[in-house]
């Protein structure tokens, strides 16, 4: 399987990553997964040649990251990369977010904040380092800590060995420019999809002049793109108030899936492949970052790293995302 190099380091990271978001349960996903199941997906991936790891305290307040503990229990250490992220708390105050079922979610990156939150990650993922440290989402407005001063704890904490790299989720070019004034910034987190190619503008080629991972998340637009859900589906949970969710955006991209189908049998692959397979394409510098609660989810998006899609093809499937789009 082909990996890339994260950062100016040794560690080599699979081009697929798999997400545990949907792995932590909660409302977002409708209620909680078998956990079992959950356990044996993670511990699946290495042997799959994915090797990289998602998850945050913010999935399901901890237990995705304590579910992907046990998993680990079962799996070497130096055989699997672990993402996870600090600035998304509820234990304590910062600037509103988002609510969850009852509980209110806050982003908070200062100094203070982020030296708790990792212990307790470590502490729920039962590791004593994590191999990239993520923050989740940016700082605002009326807690904006500085990127400087995030960028000092984050340092500081390489330095102790806490974390070995540094990266960023939903962070504008303007972000990034900030973080690499202060440090080496390793990876990227943006929504990328062959539906939603918004990153393309400004996120992507920032990445690339800087030598920066961009890893993909919401590949699949949070299972649409499986090509599975019936035309009269209802969208749950995290889904809704989505745009491919709504109505009309729902079956123009359902028609698009249609029209693949002669794709799908020209490659002998599914659609979710196919959609994973055209985002690796877009550079040698992209990874990404799937959700699988199933071993068989699993073992279906390990296949993209070995699709080749000829450059017509290519082609093909961005026009009709851009009519799915008109």
């Amino acid at each position: 399987m082909k990996k890339i190099r994260l950062g100016n380091g040794d560690t080599q990271i699979s081009q697929i990553g798999l997400g545990t978001w949907a792995i932590g349960g909660g409302p977002a996903w409708g209620g909680d997964k078998d956990t079992r199941e959950c356990i044996n997906t993670i511990q699946e991936a290495p042997k799959l040649g994915i090797n990289l790891i998602d998850t945050a305290p913010g999935y399901n307040f901890g237990n995705s990251e304590k579910i992907v503990g046990e998993a680990l229990k079962g799996i070497k250490r130096e055989e699997i990369v672990i993402i996870t992220k600090c600035g998304i708390v509820w234990k304590r105050k910062g600037s509103l977010f988002n609510k969850v079922g009852d509980t209110q979610l806050y982003k908070n990156l200062s100094k203070e904040s982020i030296r708790e939150e990792i212990e307790e990650s470590l502490e729920r993922l039962g590791i004593d380092y994590i191999d990239v440290y993520m923050t989740h989402w940016q700082s605002v407005e009326p807690f904006l800590t500085p990127i400087s001063e995030t960028m000092e704890v984050l340092n500081d904490m390489k330095k102790e060995g806490l974390i070995k790299a540094i990266g960023a989720a939903n962070a504008t070019p303007d972000h990034i420019k900030e973080y690499i004034k202060y440090g080496q910034l390793d990876i990227v987190q943006g929504k990328y999809s062959v539906l939603d190619r918004e990153i393309e503008k400004d996120l992507i080629p920032i990445c690339k002049e800087n030598h920066i991972i961009l890893q993909a998340y919401s590949p699949l637009e949070q299972g649409l793109l499986t090509g599975t859900f019936p035309r009269d589906y209802v969208p749950v949970g995290a889904q809704c108030n989505k745009k491919w969710f709504r109505p009309d955006k729902m079956q123009k991209a359902m028609d698009m899936m249609e029209k693949w189908k002669p794709l799908c049998k020209k490659y002998n692959s599914s659609v979710p492949t196919l959609a994973l397979a055209w985002i690796i394409a877009q550079g040698d510098f992209i990874s990404v970052l799937n959700g699988a609660s199933t071993v068989a989810q699993l073992r279906e998006n390990a296949k993209a790293m070995e699709l080749e899609i000829g450059q017509d093809d290519l082609a093909l499937m961005r026009k009709l995302a851009e009519e799915a789009d008109q």
